[in-house]
This record gives structure tokens, sequence and C-alpha cells, in this order.
């Protein structure tokens, strides 16, 4: 017998029991368990004492399972319905999944309507996802013979030798990650047509659970359409693809391509901002931890002064207030992304004088005291745009006393459009996460598993002072470069390896091991000083003038 901690119960089990089996979940609530701290699906067979810990759709790990899990049932639910199409899946906007079919190909209301009622039909038959193994040739073999050509050419930069599959009725495919027991675990979708394809929604952790409110996003929309098509022309929306730019020795070109994108963007937002210079006097840049945003408000800088218009930068943080001010969050801590950390009625009587030409004494913020410290005396001209960079910076609230017209609100993030396969979209935020692993560890002497333990509390931020505000700015810059994570990959790689299994955070750091494995390693002495991507690996041409 064994014994096993449950919910900090004491039970005994045979050996060999189900995690499904002593959970007894009938209403299907828990989606994947801890055990012993490691991830494990619900029809793990215990051969140990250990601790289990069933989690629920409230758990960031479980949702994730879902999500994955529920990939697969769309696959499943297409190919029965629309063999002879081959169905991409991606990540839309409203933290949804979006369907798209290959040109000239689309979805309409009709097709929305048969895929969902098929999925609610294999729902219904709650039927068992049995994990099944594979040599590398048979899955090879497979896989072309069923005409996944797309996930035949990723198995060739798999190291294992075996490739686990999973198995419902006759459907065979694999999803990179961990899946619930059954079909009837699924219930919770919602699907209808987009923009010639299909949002499927699902629950999300940060909302409860539930499915959130869907949000029209077009502009984001239109920037993920973009991505998607730049992908494609630069041969790199697939792993396998961007790999073979290392293999036929493409990568210096798929480098430059990704870095004249960005420099061409740059001159798109010169010219926006140049064309209304009489009128804008501050340019708001925020975007989500890890975006680039300091290398681009730099970027951003020289644009603007090649048109002879020379801003001025003023960091946010100077406004922070008095560390016994700063307000608490729902744990009792100093939550200093809240917006009344900073002093917002000195903030906007400080941009008002300066845009009606008066000196003004800026504010030093002293990290070590938490103390506000005079700083320097400074006087701009009429046709100087002042530069603010900041969570805060797209809300209004931050900037009141500045009519909007004299804004322009930049909102930036790595908006990817790149899969390890067709049905396998690889996310935003596991980007994001990875650069700010991979520039904690080389800036600020900081361990993968004090980001992984932080990065909690900075999505909480980022989901109550950015995403609402997103969608009402200027210009979008996307700041993603498709080749980065075969950069990123050698300096994420010994980070990630640091989190021990006892670790509570050695689940996401084993995840993104895992999928970072299928990236070939790129050199990056090729990748420019200015690049975005230097603020994270290092050799930026702007680090003294950050410092």
């Amino acid at each position: 017998m064994l014994n096993i901690t449950l919910n900090n119960q004491q039970i005994q089990v045979p050996k060999g029991t189900r995690l499904m089996d002593i959970i007894q979940d009938e209403n299907k609530q828990f989606l994947v368990a801890k055990v012993n701290n490691r991830l494990r699906e619900l029809t793990y067979a215990l051969t140990f004492d250990a601790t289990v810990e069933p989690l629920s759709y409230l758990s960031s790990d479980a949702i994730k399972v879902y999500e994955t899990s529920l990939r697969y049932l769309i696959s499943m639910a297409f190919r029965n319905l629309y063999p002879e199409l081959q169905l991409k899946i991606s990540y839309g906007i409203s933290r949804s999944i979006f369907l798209s079919l290959p040109s000239p190909h689309k979805f309409d209301s009709k097709m929305a309507r048969a895929l969902q009622e098929e999925m609610q039909r294999l729902v219904a038959l709650d039927m068992p996802f049995e994990r099944y193994t594979m040599t590398k040739e048979e899955a090879y073999d497979y896989l072309v013979a069923h005409n996944y050509s797309d996930k035949a050419q990723v198995l060739q930069y798999r190291p294992d030798k075996i490739c686990h599959f999973y198995k419902c009725g006759e459907f065979i495919n694999y999803m990179y990650g961990y899946m619930v027991p059954s079909t009837g675990y699924l219930k919770l979708f919602k699907v209808f047509v987009y923009s010639n394809g299909v949002i499927v929604q699902y629950p999300r952790h940060e909302a409860g659970g539930k499915i959130p409110v869907f949000n029209d996003e077009p502009t984001f929309a239109r920037v993920l359409k973009n991505s998607y098509a730049w992908a494609r022309r630069c041969k790199s929306h697939y792993v396998f693809d961007m790999n073979k730019h290392l293999e036929n020795d493409t990568y210096v070109d798929c480098i430059n391509m990704n870095e004249t994108l960005h420099n061409n963007m740059l001159h798109e937002l010169g010219e926006k901002i140049e064309s209304d210079i009489e009128n804008i006097r501050l340019i708001c840049i925020a975007g989500p931890s890890s975006s680039g945003k300091t290398t681009f408000s730099n970027r951003l800088r020289i644009e603007l002064m090649s048109r002879g218009i020379n801003p001025l930068r003023i960091s946010l943080d100077m406004y922070y207030k008095n560390r016994d001010d700063i307000p608490l969050d729902e744990f009792g801590e100093k939550d200093f992304e809240h917006i009344d950390a900073l002093d917002v009625e000195l903030f906007n009587e400080h941009m008002t004088a300066l845009i009606e030409g008066e000196e003004v004494e800026l504010p030093v913020y002293k990290f070590g005291t938490g103390r506000l410290a005079t700083g320097e005396k400074i006087r701009i001209s009429k046709d100087t745009p002042i530069i603010i960079e900041g969570i805060h910076a797209l809300n209004d609230q931050l900037s009141h006393a500045i009519p909007k017209h004299q804004k322009f609100k930049i909102y930036i993030a790595p908006q990817f459009q790149i899969n390890i396969d067709m049905h396998n979209p690889i996310s935003f935020t596991d980007i994001r996460l990875l650069r700010r692993i991979v520039r904690d560890r080389k800036y600020r002497n900081s361990s993968a598993e004090r980001t992984l333990e932080m990065w909690p509390s900075v999505r909480r931020g980022e989901f109550k002072w950015i995403y609402p505000y997103q969608e009402g700015c200027n210009f979008v810059f996307n700041s993603a470069l498709t080749y980065e994570l075969c950069v990123m990959k050698k300096y994420a790689l010994p980070a990630l390896r640091e989190v021990q299994s006892d670790s509570p955070h050695f689940i996401t750091a084993n995840r993104l091991i895992k999928f970072l494995k299928y990236f070939s390693d790129m050199d990056d002495k090729w990748v420019p000083c200015n690049s975005l991507l230097r603020e994270f690996i290092g050799g930026s041409c702007f680090a003294e003038v950050d410092e």
C-alpha cells in the first residue's frame, strides 16, 4: 500500500492507483494534479508515497492543460468534418484561440456551427485520451501518411528517440503538453466566426476559471494578421522553417529582414508624429513586461531627431511616492504597480509647466531609501515633445491635465505568429517570460527562480493597468523578432535548468525547456547593437545611455 497525502489528509491506496481514482471528481472540476511538485495527468498511476494536489480551473497550469486538450478536440472535430482541409491554430485577440484555413479557403457561419456541434458531440461521448508511444521513425511515417507534413518535419529536431502521441478513437495527434483524461472534461468553450476565421474561447484562470467576456480588438487583430503575413514572408512561421535558415546559411538574411521591419515601423511612426507635431506634446509608451520599451524609446528618440524633432525622455520612476505612501495590494505588500504609487498630481503639474515653457525641477526617486529627492532643473522649447514610458503611460488618469489631442499613445508588445506546427502555437507571454529570465540573469544577477516567483504579480499588474488601455492607442509597435528564440535559447536554458525539481516553479521551467529544445542555436554576433533583442541578451549600444 502507498501512503498518500491528499487535501491534508493521509490515505492509503494500492500501488498503481490512478490519480483520478483517488480524487473522485464526478463533476470534472479538477484537470490535472501535482504529485510531489511534478505536474501529472489524472491518468497517472501512483507507484510511490506522495503528496497529491489536484488543480482546478483556478490554476494557470491546469488551464494550460485544458487549452492543450481543447486544441486536440478542435483538430479532431475538424478532421472528422473536413478531412481534405488543413487547419491552422494560433492565438487570437481577447485571450482566445484563432482558427484559419489556407487561402483561398475561408470559414463561414455554417462551418463554425458544424465545428461547434461536432465538438459538443465528442464531449458528450466522453472519449478517453490514451497515451500512445511510437519511435521517431514510426511517428514520421504515420504523420506523412496522414498529411501532417508540418508535424513530421519538426521531428528531426526532437532529441528523444521516442514520441508520445495521444489517441482518441481512431484519431492520433500530439499537442506538446499534458492532456485531460477524456473529451468529457472539455465542456466549456464558445465558437464563432471572426474575420474569415473562427474564434474559440475557453476558461481562463485570471477570469476565475470562467470564459472571459469577448473584447473585439480590431487594432490588434490587424497586428496579428500582419505578423502572420510577415512570418510567412521571411519563412519563419514554423519552428522547422526557422531552423532551415541555419541549415541553409540564410539566418543572417532573416536577422536583417526582421531588423529592417522594425526600422520600417519606426519610420512609419516617425512620419505619423511629424505630421501632427504642432499638437503632440506628450508621447506615451506602454506595454507589458519585457516588450523592449527601453530600446524602443531610444530608437524612437533617434528617429525623431533625424526629422529635426528633439524629444525629452522622462522616466515615470521619478514620480514614485515615498515608500510609506505606497498603497498595499490584496496580500498586504507594497503595490508599486498601482497608479496611486505615483504622485500623479506632481506629474501633471510638471508636464503642464514644461509644455508651457516653464522651468521644472525634476524629482529623483532613491530606490534604496524610498524617498523623493530633488533633481536637475529643466526647461524645454515649445516644439519639444516629451516621451514618457511606463506601465501607466496609456492611462489618461496619469496625464489627466494634458488635453487628449496633445497625447500620442504607443502600445508595444511582441505579437508573434510562430508555431511549432499547425496545431501548436507558441505563447506570446512565454516569449516575454523568456526575455525577462534572460535579462534578469544578465543585468540583475537574478535567478530564473526569482523571475518566475515574481511573474504572477507582474501578470496581474498587466491585466489591471495595461491591457484595458491598449486598444485606444495611436500606434502599435510589434516588437517580435521571429529569429529571437534561436538566439535566446543558449541564454535561457542554463537559467531554466538551475530551477530545482523541488521548486514551486519547476513545472513552468520544465515546460519552457521542452519547447525551446526544438529550436536550433543561432549565433548572435550578427544581431545589431541597436536591436531590441540586445536589451535582453546584452551588447546594446544604448546600455550606457540608460544607466
